[in-house]
């Protein structure tokens, strides 16, 4: 084997290597690789004219491949707990449920750091009603992603609610 084939065949085996890592990074990051495991709310922080910043314990969100499940209390203290379901009053069930958030349906990753999600099961009916979809950018940076909201179910966000996680496993 000649020198320059020896060269040829060294720059195409590296030009096959470089192609393939950069496949398989391009399509581990289109299917949800940022998001893949389970993470812990950290903080909500919701702008506008009655700011407020939540840092509740109580919060678990699930990426599996293109399913994800999350819950979450908006809440700084613990919610009370009802004495009778059936007999409390619009306030106290209010009191109990308002802060709960609960969704769990698909994701997608697409574009420049953007996620869709439609939720098939929520807390909220009008998050499954299809095509009433949840759209955030998101920015990963290790074991933290903050999700900053474009879009809710009912339309566009014209206060960007942004969700800070820390990933648990």
């Amino acid at each position: 084997m000649t020198m320059h084939s020896k060269v040829l065949l060294a720059v195409t085996v590296l030009s096959a290597t470089l192609c393939v890592t950069t496949g398989s990074r391009l399509i581990a990051s289109g299917s949800g690789a940022a998001f893949e495991g389970v993470w812990r709310t950290v903080e909500v922080v919701v702008p506008g004219p009655n700011p407020q910043t939540f840092r509740s314990a109580a919060t678990l969100a699930i990426f599996h491949g293109k399913h994800y499940s999350r819950v979450e209390v908006h809440a700084e203290t613990a919610r009370p707990v009802l004495k009778d379901p059936a007999t409390a009053s619009a306030d106290e069930l209010r009191a109990v449920w308002g802060p709960f958030v609960a969704e769990a349906g698909t994701f997608e990753v697409t574009g420049s750091n953007v996620v869709t999600m439609q939720a098939i099961v929520a807390k909220n009916p009008a998050a499954m009603i299809n095509g009433a979809t949840s759209v955030y950018t998101y920015q990963r940076d290790g074991d933290t992603l903050t999700l900053t909201q474009s879009r809710t179910p009912s339309g566009s966000s014209a206060v960007p609610v942004r969700i800070t996680l820390a990933r648990v496993e």
